[in-house]
């Protein structure tokens, strides 16, 4: 009996805690929130190719934090370009999509961070015996997506390690480009975010091999508008909330997010 009310108030007062999450009126009342996404960065967000269904990571972990919030994340399709003008437009809540945590970006949108990440180099697998380290790509055609930090991450990089033999960085129109390049020999290496090579690693097997070590680390964050702060603390207890109970590190696991993983929910940690 004495077992059976301690668990009682167990989950009563669990229950309590996340009822105390408490959201701006407009998105209780309306029972949803509005996210943009960009179903194109598996594992994070894509659609199934058996059912074209929206699936990923950040899919799950949405769904996940609509119920610790008590309401429905309405998933809301869009391009890369429209992001931050859709947060500051209101035309949605929040971004969702795989969006790194950057310090330039903090006027725009305020960042719930949900995973570390950060580049990664990585070369056709047949050729991977000439780059045993990064310093190998050196002076050598390195592509990736035009349209993110990697540019300037891999200057960076390459002017700290490269000396007057640097990196030949060549843009490219997103991430799949990258990787086409790669396998035409038009470069000799490519850029991905270490929180989606590994699948890309496993989607082809024996195509590719990463080189080093992930380089600028740092953050990707669920993008928020700046003044709403009940609706930022409401994201960090939430995830907290799904952190405690083991439904983020399930997530994790399943996705092949282990290394990526944090161990509490911070706003703006990105440099």
């Amino acid at each position: 009996m004495i077992r059976l009310l301690v668990a009682t108030a167990l989950l009563c007062a669990a229950t309590a805690s996340v009822g105390a999450i408490e959201l701006p009126a407009e998105i209780a009342k309306r029972g949803s929130i509005k996210v943009a996404i960009v179903p194109n960065y598996p594992p994070l967000e894509f659609r199934d190719p058996a059912t074209s269904a929206l699936s990923g990571f950040d899919i799950d972990l949405g769904e996940a934090l609509g119920r610790k919030l008590g309401v429905k994340f309405e998933w809301q399709e869009t391009s890369f370009d429209q992001f931050m003008p859709s947060i500051a437009t209101g035309r949605v809540d929040a971004i969702l999509s795989g969006m790194t945590d950057y310090a330039s970006r903090h006027e725009a949108a305020s960042f719930v961070d949900y995973l570390r990440s950060g580049p990664h180099f990585f070369v056709q697998q047949s050729r991977g015996a000439a780059f045993k380290d990064a310093v190998a790509l050196c002076g050598k055609k390195v592509g990736a997506s035009r349209r993110t930090a990697f540019p300037a991450q891999v200057a960076a990089w390459s002017e700290a390690h490269c000396s007057s033999n640097p990196v030949q960085f060549v843009g490219t129109d997103g991430s799949a480009d990258a990787r086409t390049q790669l396998k035409q020999g038009r470069i000799d290496a490519a850029v991905q975010g270490s929180e989606t090579l590994p699948y890309i690693v496993d989607l082809e097997p024996g195509a590719y091999t990463p080189v080093g070590e992930t380089f600028s680390p740092g953050f990707t964050g669920i993008a928020l508008p700046v003044k709403e702060k009940a609706l930022q603390q409401a994201m960090v207890e939430a995830l907290d909330a799904l952190i405690a109970d083991g439904t983020y590190r399930t997530l994790l696991a399943k996705w092949k997010l282990n290394d990526n993983g944090i161990e509490k929910a911070t706003i703006n940690a990105g440099q």
